[in-house]
């Protein structure tokens, strides 16, 4: 194949760029070595910044919020919660910060306006009655898959392509360029060739790994973070600690969920990250600090991310003082001038980083097209209506009379037709429509049973319409069990711990499934 620009890295960073370049006339090719969010992007708390949690230690990333936040509803309000959110303290709490909150929003030139212990309770009223101070801000929430979802698909439209599964694994090197990339499909094991005319790495957590095949040199601290998904939707806006940040200060709605957390620990290798029950004990404590009910709800999963942080790892391993900012890099001073890097910020940055990303590549391929991303409406499409929460069970109460539509997932309220609808898109790409892929593209598995029971519903009713066939099911089943499995093991007391005992019956004693493999040692 040839192509422009060859974007490595299929998140919300990468699908951004494919679509801003589209935009400019500029056709792409997108790799991903799993599948889209399969990094930071899908391992975050959803949370559409304010800007005002980076006041007091990163203005520079405040503002980016702030400003990106304000554009992203006007031009993707689809993939947005505009609840807004609070800071709350409560007793024994900083109260020197607490004072200085104001100063530093002020400052920075964000809103925040002041609330009254009461008139805070009177909007979440799960707030703690140890509150000493509470203030507005415009946070939301934003769903990331919809997001990356409906870029690429504005993207591809234009021209653009997808391939998942697919792995970039070697350069080859002219004369201070890449002139060929091989890819590997991971399902397949079948090598293609692409000979780019610019490579964008937006691979994130793995960005110093993809450098590194040229020669070059960049250092990306790994930072994990692990957060808990609730059964049910606990606040009506985001709620953060009126702290400097820190572990188990930010509870987020999530459509019909909530979601706390996070931590922030310094790993090594991105793909290894298995949310710990200290972690959990850490969120869950925290938390309840200010939200007490927090240490009796019911938690349905944990799941970990890695910011990609670029710095140095000699300022030891506090990764909570390293900028949230990104870090845009011209490989030509490496000696490799068609290709560049792209990686930290935040989810709520994407768009500034692509526009920035984007600049960059036209430049060096002589186009002089603007960006138009900070006014263009980011079309709402078929392929990211399905992830919203809340959104299959308005569709099966609408459905015309007499019209008969199976429910497959009775916690999401799934049916026939909307597994019916994905698995014509994922087709539509040379996607297989598997579990796992269903599963990244709605809501499928994320309620409390974890898939143990629409896992087989759904398994039978593909192989029913003969999208299935052979033996992929037990295989299908198995991965997909195993990854909902991952996010219950640091969440086994309560209600979850029947949960599981259940699944496990039903899959492992009836089904003879062999399920959890070596994360049971993790």
């Amino acid at each position: 194949m040839e192509t422009e620009v060859l974007i490595i890295g299929g998140g919300v960073t990468g699908t951004g760029i494919a679509r801003d370049l589209a935009l400019r006339g500029i056709p792409s090719i997108v790799v991903e070595k799993t599948d889209i969010n399969a990094g930071a992007s899908g391992g975050n708390h959803g949370l559409l910044h304010s800007g005002a949690r980076y006041v007091s230690n990163d203005m520079h990333s405040a503002g980016e919020c702030m400003e990106e936040g304000r554009i992203l509803r006007d031009v993707a309000p689809q993939c947005i919660d505009d609840c807004g959110g609070m800071f709350v303290a409560v007793e024994g709490d900083d109260e020197n910060y607490v004072a200085d909150f104001p100063g530093f929003c002020e400052k920075n030139g964000l809103p925040c306006n002041p609330l009254s212990p009461e008139e805070a309770r009177q909007l979440e009223p799960e707030l703690s009655s140890r509150l000493i101070a509470a203030y507005q801000v415009e946070d939301g929430a934003i769903d990331p898959f919809m997001l990356s979802l409906e870029n690429i698909a504005h993207a591809k439209k234009m021209g653009a392509k997808l391939f998942c599964h697919t792995r970039a694994v070697k350069f080859v090197m002219g004369a201070r360029k890449i002139e060929t990339v091989f890819l590997e499909d991971s399902r397949s094991g079948k090598i293609m060739t692409v000979h780019p005319q610019l490579v964008i790495n937006a691979g994130g957590a793995w960005a110093g790994q993809i450098a590194a095949m040229a020669g070059a040199s960049l250092t990306i601290l790994c930072s994990m973070g692990t957060l808990l998904v609730s059964q049910s939707r606990i606040c009506n806006g985001v709620i953060n600690r009126l702290r400097p940040p820190a572990d188990g200060d930010i509870l987020v709605p999530g459509g019909t969920v909530s979601i706390i957390g996070t931590t922030s620990r310094r790993v090594d290798d991105p793909d290894d990250i298995v949310p710990t029950v200290a972690e959990t004990d850490c969120i869950v404590s925290q938390g309840a600090g200010m939200i007490p009910v927090l240490e009796q709800v019911r938690y349905i999963r944990a799941y970990s991310g890695v910011r990609p942080l670029v710095g140095s790892a000699e300022g030891g391993s506090d990764d909570r003082n390293v900028s949230r900012g990104f870090t845009l890099v011209d490989h030509g001073k490496d000696g490799v001038d068609n290709f560049i890097t792209i990686t930290g910020g935040k989810l709520t940055t994407f768009r500034l980083m692509a526009e920035k990303t984007s600049d960059m590549a036209c430049e060096k391929l002589g186009n002089k097209n603007p960006c138009v991303t900070r006014t263009e409406p980011l079309p709402s499409t078929m392929e990211g209506k399905w992830t919203e929460p809340g959104l299959a069970p308005r569709r099966w109460m609408a459905k015309p009379h007499g019209e008969t539509d199976k429910i497959l997932c009775e916690c999401e309220m799934i049916s026939e037709k909307t597994i019916d609808d994905i698995a014509c898109e994922l087709k539509k790409n040379n996607e297989i429509p598997d579990l796992l892929n269903i599963g990244k593209r709605s809501r499928l598995g994320k309620g409390p049973c974890q898939g143990a029971f629409c896992s087989v519903r759904v398994l039978a009713h593909m192989y029913d319409k003969g999208a299935l066939s052979g033996n992929h099911g037990v295989d299908d089943i198995k991965a997909f069990l195993n990854e909902r499995w991952k996010g219950q093991l640091p969440i086994f007391w309560g209600e979850q711990l029947i949960q599981a005992e259940l699944t496990e019956a039903m899959h492992c004693g009836f089904f003879d499934l062999e399920l959890a493999g070596d994360h049971e040692s993790k």
